[in-house]
């Protein structure tokens, strides 16, 4: 199982009867493995990792750490699980070290962030406060490096 689903993590377009010549079982096998995983929520979901600079897009990106302040019979998964319907987060971390929560944020421009971390996020009661880093440059996206080395201009030199 562990095999199948590092293949599909790399490759979630690959075919199951691929899958089953990489790893020694049908391809009937693969298929049934694969549905039952997706069944069980193993398998969460089928991911593209886009290059939005590359496809003419601009999107601002910033990581948001967020110090909060528990509740009586509420701990992080309550304010995580309301910070997470928001539409430009795209990821909720329970961190450890000076900051508890880290928001991945994206936006049209940066007023966009900054308006949606004092609006929506530093409103929130149990937040206590927020510390702000946007998103320079992006390398490397879930396992996929998102830039090419640039090819050297200069003519080589023969003796």
């Amino acid at each position: 199982m562990k095999e199948i689903l590092e293949i599909l993590e790399s490759n979630p377009r690959i075919a199951p009867k691929e899958i089953a010549t990489m790893v020694g079982i049908t391809e009937a096998q693969a298929a049934s493995k694969i549905k039952e995983m997706e069944k069980e929520g193993i398998i969460r979901k089928y991911k593209t990792v886009i290059d939005w600079e590359k496809a003419g897009e601009e999107y601002v990106y910033a990581i948001i750490e967020l110090k909060v302040a528990l509740r009586e019979r509420t701990g992080y998964d309550a304010i995580a699980e309301r910070i997470a319907k928001f539409p430009e987060v795209r990821s909720v971390r329970l961190i450890s070290g000076d900051h508890d929560l880290s928001l991945t944020v994206r936006g049209k421009s940066m007023k966009d962030v900054a308006f949606f971390v004092a609006e929506k996020i530093a409103t929130l009661e149990q937040v206590q406060g927020t510390v702000t880093h946007f998103v320079l440059r992006t390398y490397k996206e879930d396992g996929d490096v998102l830039f090419e080395k640039e090819r050297s201009e200069r003519l080589a030199i023969s003796p």
